[in-house]
């Protein structure tokens, strides 16, 4: 099987807002469409974002499931915290040990979409 391109998609209500997060927090642009929009970064789609009207957002850790989470690796982690959160994002679980040699902390998307911060 050849595979010519490989894209991770999140359902949502609100395009325009989850799009725009997620393209602040990558570096990259949106490219919109009626129900469907793309992030880019560095001219290489990355994320997709597809219309769900009926969205359901997740509630980590215990309520409505998640569907997906990604991790970002970080060289900063609270210059990145900060970032995420003045984009939209949501803390859910901070970090135990900020000066740890490793770790993560865990955030929402506008959404609701978990995502963690991480670092190594």
């Amino acid at each position: 099987m050849k595979i010519s391109r490989q894209i991770v998609v999140f359902d949502t209500a609100d395009l325009a807002t989850e799009s725009a997060f997620w393209a602040g927090l990558l570096g990259g642009t949106v490219d919109a469409e009626d129900d469907w929009h793309t992030v880019s970064v560095g001219g290489k789609p990355e994320l997709g974002f597809q219309l769900a009207p009926n969205h359901v957002r997740p509630d980590w850790p215990d309520g409505e499931p998640q569907q997906i989470h990604l991790d970002l690796y970080v060289d900063d982690i609270r210059t990145a915290r900060e970032e995420a959160l003045a984009l939209g994002a949501t803390m859910l679980q901070p970090a135990r040990d900020h000066d740890a040699s490793g770790g993560f902390e865990v955030f929402a998307d506008p959404s609701g979409h978990p995502f963690c911060l991480c670092w190594e």
